[in-house]
């Protein structure tokens, strides 16, 4: 009988592991495939004023790629479900890396602009599968604890990344670098062909919901959430850089550098105490310092207030970011918990790409400083509709 419980508990503590072969090779791939996207992101805009683009074309540029990403996931989350995890992972990871290979190739801007279509829906399927992915092989029991150091892998190019696309770029020609920027995403194709992926369950739809049934209700609210969070994305990683040499502060590179640190150190504990403590304990303080870092950007007294705000800003979004995605998951039944990834991605995008697009607007008719500032209001706005959201009820 002593023998069986010991098995039992033996068992049990294996089925506890976070650190499994799989989850390694999905942490790897999401660095890889990272580190490439972070070394774009600061750097397009360079290119499309290269291209003779203006700011409203860079945010244009810019919220295009995510739209795309926005309309295909609905349909990669189904995918998901029912033709599994590797097809949808790896043929959005192809695409990925052919897209990103041709860009420095591109004449004009509306070639630019196609070809991020064609990104955006790579990226969509890929990312609406790997968050999938580190959910499956993680337990439920320590889901965001699993979930935050998933994160950490991207935030680990974050730290890196932007710098050295940033310094590459001046170095050498485009397409050069963004040859580069697409080998990373193929040395990554290599560590996902050893994962194994849950395979899809066949079903049969009833006409009714086959069209219609492509988002995950109950994963709604910390959805919702997210893209008042995410809005705040466009202002930073498009027009930071342009913003930053307009004001004639130094250290742009280190804000991704300071940024990616302070997401990283909030992994090692806001996952846990989500845990713990349920999102309650994580969001509202969270938002609280993106709010202060806006606000100080929108200021930017110098490069000390520059990195202030990279600080307070990757402590707040990590706090809350994997929050977020572990309680839009853990709300959906077992079988949507891709459909849940997909509703929370789609929302996510959705804040990127109105953000961007919303921001080259206001650069344009108001200044840069007025992005940031419109972008602290956004995070306002999520924590007064979490406080509703919650009033009641917590998840």
């Amino acid at each position: 009988m002593s023998e069986q419980v010991q098995q039992g508990v033996s068992q049990n503590a294996v089925k506890e592991k976070i650190w499994t072969r799989d989850f390694i090779l999905i942490c790897i791939a999401n660095f890889l495939i990272f580190l490439g996207f972070q070394m774009t992101l600061p750097t397009i805009s360079l290119f499309v004023k290269e291209l003779g683009g203006s700011d409203q074309l860079i945010g244009f540029v810019v919220g295009i790629f995510t739209f795309s990403a926005l309309l295909i996931r609905p349909f990669a989350g189904q995918a998901l479900e029912t033709r599994g995890r590797r097809l949808v992972y790896i043929g959005g990871l192809i695409v990925i890396i052919l897209t990103v290979g041709t860009f420095g190739f591109l004449a004009s801007i509306a070639m630019l602009f196609l070809m991020r279509i064609m990104q955006g829906f790579g990226w969509g399927c890929l990312t609406t599968a790997s968050g999938t992915i580190a959910s499956d092989v993680v337990p439920a029991t320590r889901r965001g604890e699993g979930l935050g150091y998933f994160g950490l892998s991207g935030n680990l190019a974050m730290a890196i990344g932007p710098s050295i696309g940033l310094a590459l770029v001046v170095l050498i020609p485009f397409n050069q670098f963004f040859l580069i920027c697409a080998i990373l995403p193929a040395f990554a194709l290599l560590a996902a062909s050893q994962i194994h992926f849950k395979k899809g369950e066949v079903k049969k739809v009833s006409s009714s919901r086959k069209f219609w049934d492509l988002y995950e209700i109950s994963s709604l609210k910390p959805s919702i959430l997210a893209f008042f969070i995410t809005f705040t994305f466009g202002g930073i990683a498009t027009f930071l850089p342009l913003y930053t040499a307009q004001k004639g502060v130094e250290g742009i590179q280190y804000y991704f550098l300071v940024y990616a640190v302070s997401v990283m150190l909030t992994r090692t504990f806001a996952g846990q105490l989500y845990d713990r403590k349920g999102h309650k304990a994580v969001f509202l303080p969270g938002t609280l310092l993106m709010v202060i870092a806006m606000f100080l950007l929108s200021w930017l007294p110098g490069t000390a207030g520059l990195l202030i705000a990279a600080f307070l800003y990757g402590f707040g979004f990590g706090s809350v970011q994997p929050a977020l995605q572990a309680w839009a998951i853990d709300q959906a039944p077992a079988n949507r918990k891709g459909m849940a990834n997909a509703t929370f991605y789609s929302f996510f995008d959705l804040g990127i790409g109105i953000g961007a697009i919303s921001f080259g607007q206001i650069a344009h008719s108001f200044g840069y400083g007025s992005i940031y500032a419109t972008a602290g209001f956004s995070v306002l706005i999520a924590m007064i509709l979490y406080v509703i959201m919650t009033r009641k009820k917590t998840a």
